[in-house]
């Protein structure tokens, strides 16, 4: 309606504000209300600040409507105008932000592959190294087995040659008719030449079984190597995102027995009287974090050291806390554990995984990526990857979550503590 009018139009010529209750003056000029009365008040003279015209009576003031109506739709209008501004700002400002996310995260993907590529590289080189190295060695070893053939058909074929002459010499006293010559021969002929017992001797067939063993040994430790120095790496990276975490109190299982700086849980085996508060567990000899996370990457450090039994992981801040609560992710539940001393496990949907561990952790770090939906834990000693939860719809606080086990007559007496992060590992 008003797209041909400027807002200069509606600016009252005192304040060089929009009109508000605008009025009329007698010469048809127009003035916010309030302002022309205090431009008359101020002066001894009633005049028009336009056009200067002096009224003898201070003229009675009329609200000009149709301005005013005016001005209502040009102030509503140019409300909507600056809020469809703000709007289009605010898409602005968050497609820069989603474009320098994009791009944070490519370059961050293009870091990842390029170090997954060096890693795979080196192992491809070594695997081509170590089969390199291989050939060689067979080829040297049927070129010294070809080498011993050649020589011991040359031994015998010198043999055949001398015998052969031996025996054509002994052919020709045969056919001599000088009965006295044939006795000179026989004594001056000496005996058969000495030859080597050929029975035992033989060429041994090709076989590279311990060859191929002892290489794919040795490759096997290379590879180790490789995935060891791959694995420290990887929880390097993840050791950056470590977090503070202490224990609270209010939610601690009755039977539990927590440290004054809230870093170490202990199972006790007498149950303590304490208020039954909704944060607590009363059946589950659980205890939870103070801190909750509810985006970005986190990571914490465990000893399990000395334990017959344990769980730690993370969970909901809405879990259930009272009575037989069931442990496994659709319950809100990420956890992995140890029982009867060296059975692993990690708690799932259906059932519980069993875990098979080269070596036994005694400190495990557990790492979380929100917007990834995955938890992972790791063996810290070993930089080596223990389980991982994938694939997770995190839309709750998190919080993590320990339990160090029954007391067991003193066999499970150890606690969890939780360890500051050392990064240089």
């Amino acid at each position: 309606m008003f797209n041909l009018l400027s807002e200069d139009q509606f600016l009252c010529s005192i304040c060089l504000e929009v009109f508000t209750d605008p009025v009329s003056t007698p010469c048809g000029h127009n003035f916010c209300n309030e302002c022309i009365t205090q431009h008359w008040n101020s002066k001894a003279i009633c005049d028009c600040p336009l056009c200067k015209e002096v009224f003898s009576n201070e003229p009675q003031l009329k609200v000009n409507k149709l301005l005013s109506d005016i001005v209502s739709q040009f102030r509503h209008e140019a409300e909507l105008k600056a809020e469809m501004q703000q709007m289009i700002q605010e898409r602005r400002v968050k497609i820069k932000e989603i474009r320098e996310c994009v791009k944070m995260s490519k370059a961050a993907a293009d870091r990842e592959k390029a170090q997954r590529v060096e890693v795979f590289t080196a192992l491809k080189e070594c695997v081509e190294r170590g089969l390199k190295q291989l050939m060689e060695r067979m080829e040297e070893e049927e070129e010294a087995r070809e080498k011993q053939a050649e020589g011991l058909i040359r031994d015998l074929e010198e043999e055949i040659s001398e015998l052969m002459k031996r025996s054509s010499e002994v052919k020709q006293l045969f056919l001599s008719e000088d009965h006295l010559h044939l006795l000179q021969g026989f004594s001056s002929l000496k005996a058969a030449p000495p030859t080597k017992d050929w029975t035992e001797v033989s060429v041994r067939p090709s076989s590279y079984e311990g060859t191929v063993v002892r290489a794919v040994a040795q490759l096997e430790e290379t590879l180790s190597n490789e995935m060891k120095k791959l694995f420290e790496a990887d929880l390097k990276r993840k050791q950056q995102f470590a977090v503070d975490v202490t224990l609270d109190p209010d939610a601690a299982h009755p039977r539990l027995i927590l440290s004054d700086d809230g870093k170490q849980v202990s199972p006790d085996d007498v149950r303590k009287k304490l208020p039954d508060n909704p944060e607590r567990f009363n059946y589950y000899s659980f205890v939870l974090g103070k801190q909750s996370f509810c985006s970005g990457k986190f990571y914490f450090e465990v000893q399990v050291k000395g334990k017959t039994h344990w769980n730690l992981g993370v969970s909901k801040k809405s879990i259930s806390r009272k009575g037989k609560i069931t442990v496994r992710p659709d319950e809100g539940f990420w956890i992995i554990g140890l029982e009867n001393q060296n059975a692993y496990f990690s708690c799932e949907n259906d059932t519980d995984v069993d875990l098979s561990l080269k070596c036994v952790p005694e400190k495990v770090g557990v790492f979380v990526d929100y917007e990834e939906g995955l938890v992972s834990f790791y063996d810290v000693a070993a930089a080596a990857p223990i389980y991982s939860f994938t694939g997770c719809c995190f839309t709750d606080k998190l919080l993590p979550i320990f339990s160090p086990g029954l007391h067991d007559g003193g066999k499970n007496s150890a606690p969890l503590i939780i360890c500051p992060v050392n990064q240089t590992v």
